[in-house]
This record gives structure tokens, C-alpha cells and sequence, in this order.
């Protein structure tokens, strides 16, 4: 295609971006050329516009960043069957080998040499981008762009919501960010009898409630392991949904869980976390399930389904609209916590 396009660059190692007149990427004839309609920011991206100690050694500026997107094809490679020129996509961004021993037995979602779009490859905050045809994921026309750029994050939520049983069981939603109020709505979809959010932010807290969660809890006021086990008359919830990363918050969802019960956790803690193996795992028989990305692309069709259905509706969590130019304010609004998804345009 040639030719230029602006894009956010991560250009020094420390913290902020910069707007930058760049190249149009050349796609090689299994990729596809992009042009982006809408992009959202993820938690990933602010740790690396803020330059924490796990962007220091993951990214490698100048570096264009940003992994949320949806957009129209505008170039296809010669080998490239699956899309063609006008076709409205999003991406799963997770870029495997297809030749590990994960990926040859069903478990790609797993590989050992991922590579993410905006962290080891260059990302989406940009007018294109350019991707494997595999990855991409044709969506319907009527579909809006924001809602179909963060299809990606609610892939995450669905596939920590439904990575067990659940429903008619009682739940726990443990952070409230975006993506935990996504799990919100996924739980409420699919059928959770009781949906318990939790979370120390009055603001996604709310949030969390206007997305269908039946009980809130603000733990910096309250024993959320208390307040859970009076809701179920001592029993816990059935289901624990770990969000949020924090030691604190996970050591209580533990203590919160019933019997029997399973712990689904997508939260990163930035260090080890201690835990009470022996009274909280062990003797509560816990089934525990690590979450990364989305299961290829089962997620995705599950993902696509509830959007589709209307039993999802993420038009609440998308509270701000600007443009790429706008970027700080959507990373201080990020920052802030008074914010849901936040949708760039190019």
C-alpha cells in the first residue's frame, strides 16, 4: 500500500507516548493490512505507558502499542483466503507458532512462542495494522466498531466465566475493572444465581451493578469474605472469579470460597503470593483454573454469540469516546479508575 499513517509510539523507556508520522506496514502474503475504526485501552497498555518494571523488560521502544481494535480490511496478502478488501474484523492477538506440542494438541491458546500484537510485535494505536490472516475474526457489518474492539477483553471474561459450571451457582467477581465487569454481564448471561462484585472503587463498583450484578461489595469498608459468607448463609460462593491481581483480595477469595467450589483467575499479581494451601485448597477440595487470552477460537464464537444474542450488552462499560490525538486524557481517565472502556479513534 505504502505511503504514511500517524500512530502512538512508545518512543524512550520511561513513562508516556508520543504521536508519530510512521510507515504503513507491509503485510507479507499471509497477513492482512487493517485500516483501524476504533481501538480500546487495556490495563496492558497503561503498564506500559506509565513504564513499570514489567514493561522495563518487555518492550523495546520505539514501539507502536495498543492491542484492542476493530477496523475494514484494506489489504490482503496473495496467499490470504479467509477475508477480503471491505471486510468489517477484529483480531485475537495472541500470535502462536502452530508448531509447539501445545498447539499441535488443541491447545494453542497455551503456546509456548506467543507473541502479542502491541507488545512483541507493533500494535493498533495507529490508523493500520497489519496481522496474520489466521487471526482474524470477520464481524457482522451491523456491529458497531467500538463493541467489536473489545470483543478482545470480553473474550477474557467469557473465558474466565465459563471455564466451569456455571450455572445457578452463586458467584463472586472479585476487581471490577473492565474486564471484571464484563464478567459481570457474562455471568449474569449465562445464568449465575447469585452475582457478588467486589471491589474497593465506588465508581466501577456501580458499574458492576448497572451490568447485572445482584450484590457489591466495597472491601476497603467492609469483610468481603464475611459479607459473602452471610449472603450465603456460611456456605461461600460456588464460584470465585479472581480479577484483580492484588495478594490481599486473592487470599479472600479463597477464604470466600465454598467447598467444592472453583477458583478462575485472571488477575496478575506483580510478585508470589502466599497462601493457606492446606485449609483454603486442599481440605475445601478447590478446582483452580489459570486463564490466559481466549481458547482459540471457541472463545471467540461464544464471545461473538452473546453480543449477538443482546444477552450482553457492553454499551454501559464504554464511558469515553475520543481521539488518538487525546490519548493522555484517556490514559489519566484509565489511571483515574472513573473510567470503563475507553475507545480511541484514529
Amino acid at each position: 500500500m505504502g505511503g504514511t499513517m500517524k500512530a502512538l509510539v512508545k518512543h524512550h523507556e520511561g513513562p508516556g507516548a508520543e504521536i508519530r508520522t510512521v510507515e504503513i506496514p507491509s503485510i507479507k502474503e499471509n497477513e492482512v493490512l487493517i485500516q483501524v475504526k476504533a481501538t480500546t485501552i487495556c490495563g496492558t497498555d497503561l503498564h506500559i505507558y506509565e513504564w513499570d518494571d514489567w514493561a522495563s523488560s518487555r518492550i523495546r521502544p520505539p514501539m507502536i502499542f495498543g492491542h484492542e481494535f476493530s477496523g475494514v480490511v484494506a489489504e490482503v496478502g496473495s496467499q490470504v483466503t479467509n477475508v477480503q478488501v471491505g471486510d468489517h474484523v477484529s483480531a485475537e492477538t495472541h500470535i502462536v507458532c502452530n508448531e509447539c506440542s501445545q498447539c499441535m494438541t488443541g491447545k494453542n491458546h497455551v503456546c509456548r512462542r506467543t507473541e502479542i500484537l502491541g507488545v512483541d510485535r507493533p500494535g493498533c494505536f495507529a490508523e493500520y495494522v497489519a496481522m496474520p490472516a489466521e487471526n482474524l475474526w470477520k464481524n457482522s457489518k451491523e456491529l458497531p466498531f467500538d463493541i467489536a474492539s473489545i470483543q478482545e477483553p470480553l473474550g477474557n471474561a467469557v473465558h474466565t466465566v465459563l471455564s466451569g459450571p456455571i450455572a445457578g451457582k452463586t458467584t463472586a467477581v472479585i476487581g471490577c475493572g473492565p474486564i471484571g465487569v464484563m464478567a459481570v454481564a457474562v455471568a449474569k448471561a449465562t445464568g449465575a444465581s447469585r452475582i457478588i462484585a467486589i471491589d474497593i472503587n465506588d465508581y466501577r463498583i456501580e458499574l458492576a451493578k448497572s451490568l447485572g450484578a445482584t450484590h457489591t461489595i466495597n472491601s476497603s469498608k467492609e469483610d468481603p469474605v464475611q459479607k459473602v459468607l452471610e449472603l450465603t448463609d456460611g456456605d461461600g460462593a460456588e464460584v470465585v472469579l479472581e480479577m484483580s491481581g492484588h495478594p490481599v483480595a486473592i487470599n479472600q477469595g479463597f477464604k470466600m470460597l465454598a467447598n467444592g467450589g472453583r477458583v478462575s483467575m485472571l488477575g496478575l499479581p506483580t510478585s508470589p503470593v502466599e497462601l493457606d494451601i492446606t485449609n483454603d485448597i486442599v481440605f475445601k477440595g478447590a478446582t483452580i483454573h489459570g486463564i490466559t487470552g481466549r481458547v482459540l477460537f471457541e472463545t471467540w464464537r461464544q464471545t461473538a454469540g452473546l453480543l449477538q444474542s443482546g444477552q450482553v450488552d457492553l454499551n454501559p462499560l464504554i464511558t469515553h469516546r475520543l481521539s488518538l490525538d487525546e490519548f493522555e486524557k484517556g490514559f489519566e481517565l484509565m489511571k483515574s479508575g472513573k473510567s470503563g472502556k475507553v475507545v480511541l479513534i484514529p
